[in-house]
């Protein structure tokens, strides 16, 4: 129940080949498919649930091993926020960026078509925000997912759209 069935260094090693190649593969995705998680965060709950699943229900043929992956995960994401906050490149390389979708009124649908993003999510964004086309500034998608609007008029006056699509 508790004995590995190979080298203690074996699971963490996996774990950490697993985050990292699914972190990378999770940005390429694009930015609505993760909406209000950061990737990495969304990464762990994943594969925090796979790693001790296998302990559990014994595929792994041990608790230990499961244990191990998940502290290998915890920790991997530890070192991950901490860097990505004491490092702007860090955190864009694995969060991202916002992306320019509008600006003056006008759409790009270039951007959006490029970012996965629907139309209809930033229309959305307006009227939460209460904001006709004509009289938006700019509008963002953020890294998150999220659809952010600057009006012109009125004073610039941020809002927030956390919807998915």
């Amino acid at each position: 129940m508790f004995a590995l069935s190979g080298p203690w260094w074996e699971l963490p090693a996996r774990a950490a080949i697993i985050y990292v190649v699914l972190l990378v593969l999770m940005r390429l995705s694009g930015k609505r498919t993760v909406g209000q998680f950061t990737p990495f965060d969304l990464l762990v709950v994943m594969l925090l649930s796979e790693s001790v699943s296998s302990g559990i229900s014994g595929q792994d043929h041990s608790v230990t091993g499961g244990l191990l992956a998940a502290v290998t995960l915890i920790g991997l994401n530890v070192v991950v926020a901490v860097a990505s906050a004491r490092s702007t490149r860090l955190q864009t390389l694995v969060e991202g960026a916002p992306v320019l979708i509008g600006r003056d009124g006008r759409i790009y649908a270039d951007v959006l078509k490029k970012n996965h993003v629907p139309l209809l999510d930033v229309e959305r964004a307006l009227r939460e925000s209460d904001c006709d086309l004509k009289d938006m500034k700019y509008a963002f998608l953020e890294a998150d997912g999220g659809i952010s609007v600057l009006k012109s008029s009125s004073g610039l006056m941020t809002q927030r759209s956390d919807g998915g699509g």
